[in-house]
């Protein structure tokens, strides 16, 4: 294809004012979740999107498809819990038919996972992250508010019986985690083969902001000359993560350091809010109203307008170390 086709002239739209190129869309389904994680959502937090406000699937199909013809290449759909919203695997079927789309994935908690690993590979969702913290029953009813673990590994069972692409482990750590239970997560993981991803805590919310994040640098440094692993950067990936990796070069250990080591600087995503809100960093609260647009009767032309300005206005970084109390929402709102 010619430099001067339509295409490719779109495909270099989405390119920020710090020379970023944006192909990677997260796209949160609701902000519900079956689990109450401490860092997360309180106990009794009830101030969730009203249902009436939600897209509908066909409206977020609409929205990223216009994301994916300006040059997105991977989206994610993530929540809350993306699988306590009907329908979607059809969401997920819908988003895989894109033309131009080259990767779509999931991140779940894993809950239900055991009813619909087949539906989701067959709709097209290549890849799965799932949130573990803990093997042990108690931990991880102490961190959830739910005893919910025997149903997250039989959801592990279960896709991993169906073959996806990669399945990966985030475990998010601060200074209440203990080495050896996640030492036991890494030897379960590497067991399975599938890829641990340690996660630093980070201020989303009041809840987020009880809990001070460990600089994850040492402690993977430590885990990596234990498990005989070395460190490489050819599984990088369009993500921020940095991997340890086997013997025989499969990634098993990833660390992800938004704060202790922040990535910003190569930030090439962007969020969509289950109302349609397009947040452009996770770590600040400017956004651009694009179901409220959709809704009103906006064009695909004047929806792509908004994009583009968003892309434009993209903050250079977060401010999760130097302002903290910043960020209001809490993590379900917009996903990891």
């Amino acid at each position: 294809m010619s430099a001067a086709s339509p295409l490719n002239h779109a495909a270099q739209s989405l390119v920020d004012s710090f020379n970023r190129r944006i192909d990677y869309l997260r796209v949160s389904v609701t902000d519900r979740c079956d689990l109450r994680c401490q860092y997360c959502l309180p106990e009794d937090f009830k101030d969730f999107e009203e249902p009436a406000h939600w897209l509908s699937h066909a409206e977020m199909a609409r929205l990223v498809g216009l994301f994916v013809g300006l040059g997105v290449k991977k989206v994610r759909l993530t929540g809350g819990e993306p699988l306590t919203r009907r329908g979607v695997s059809e969401l997920a079927a819908r988003v895989a038919a894109l033309p131009g789309l080259m990767d779509l994935a999931m991140s779940t908690n894993g809950t239900r996972l055991a009813r619909y690993a087949a539906e989701l590979k067959r709709a097209g969702v290549r890849r799965l992250n799932v949130s573990l913290d803990t093997l042990s029953r108690d931990t991880f009813r102490e961190i959830t508010r739910r005893d919910r673990l025997q149903d997250v590994l039989d959801g592990l069972e279960a896709a991993h019986s169906q073959g996806f692409e990669s399945i990966k482990i985030n475990c998010v750590v601060h200074t209440g985690s203990d080495e050896e239970d996640i030492s036991r997560l890494l030897n379960y993981t590497m067991a399975k083969g599938f890829i641990l991803r340690l996660i630093e805590t980070m201020p989303m919310g009041a809840s987020g902001r009880q809990f001070q994040h460990v600089n994850l640098n040492e402690m993977g440094a430590r885990l990596a000359e234990r498990f005989g692993l070395v460190a490489t950067v050819e599984h990088r990936g369009p993500g921020p993560a940095r991997y340890w990796a086997s013997v025989d070069n499969i990634p098993m250990l990833g660390l992800i350091t938004p704060m202790s080591q922040h990535f910003c600087a190569t930030c090439n995503r962007v969020r969509l809010s289950v109302d349609g809100a397009l947040y452009l960093c996770l770590g600040q609260e400017n956004q651009v109203p694009l179901g409220s647009a959709l809704r009103e009767g906006a064009s695909d032309d004047d929806l792509r307008k908004l994009i583009l300005q968003g892309i434009a206005s993209k903050p250079e970084r977060h401010e999760f170390t130097t302002a903290p109390e910043r960020i209001i929402r809490v993590m379900a709102k917009t996903g990891g």
